[in-house]
């Protein structure tokens, strides 16, 4: 299937029930985590046109290990509770970073970057076995929405992904 180009509307509700759709399409009936990692990285860095940087890091033993991105090459290693990264996984909650220079500990990947979000994805038990790492080129670029409309999309890719790795 080849991408299809869209314009997402400008309200966040329309932003993230398109990216949602566009995530599904992309990576309806594929039973692999690196091929629908891949593609969701893609979709997400299409969507966000201040994006400079979206992909995964993928926890094994004690570091997040990095998975399938866009952008920039990337640390490939981050301990646990080190940046925002591993804050969020150490935390296990979510991170909206407006000036990544005021974060004590960033991890600069890209000197162009200015603000991040990562979203924690957990299997059915809860466990932490990645996240989503997003950069951009603007200050302040990620909101309470976008943290709440990705973590959304993270719920889907947990389903997508995950579970049916496990299963096999």
């Amino acid at each position: 299937m080849s991408y299809i180009e869209v314009s997402y509307p400008s309200d966040k509700a329309g932003f993230y029930a398109l990216l949602r759709e566009q995530i599904k399409l992309y990576t309806d009936g594929e039973d692999s985590m690196t091929a629908v990692l891949a593609n969701v990285s893609a979709v997400i860095k299409q969507a966000f046109k201040y994006a400079n940087w979206v992909g995964f890091y993928l926890v094994s033993g004690e570091e997040l290990v990095l998975g399938p991105f866009q952008g920039r090459p990337a640390v490939t290693r981050i301990g646990y509770g080190r940046g925002v990264c591993g804050t969020a996984w150490k935390l296990g909650e979510a991170q909206v970073v407006e000036d990544v220079d005021c974060f004590e500990g960033h991890i600069a990947c890209d000197c162009s970057t200015h603000s991040e979000i990562v979203i924690p994805m957990r299997d059915e038990c809860g466990r932490i076995w990645g996240v989503l790492d997003m950069d951009s080129t603007e200050t302040a670029y990620f909101s309470a929405g976008d943290r709440d409309g990705l973590s959304s999309c993270m719920q889907l890719i947990e389903e997508k992904t995950f579970k049916k790795t496990v299963e096999k």
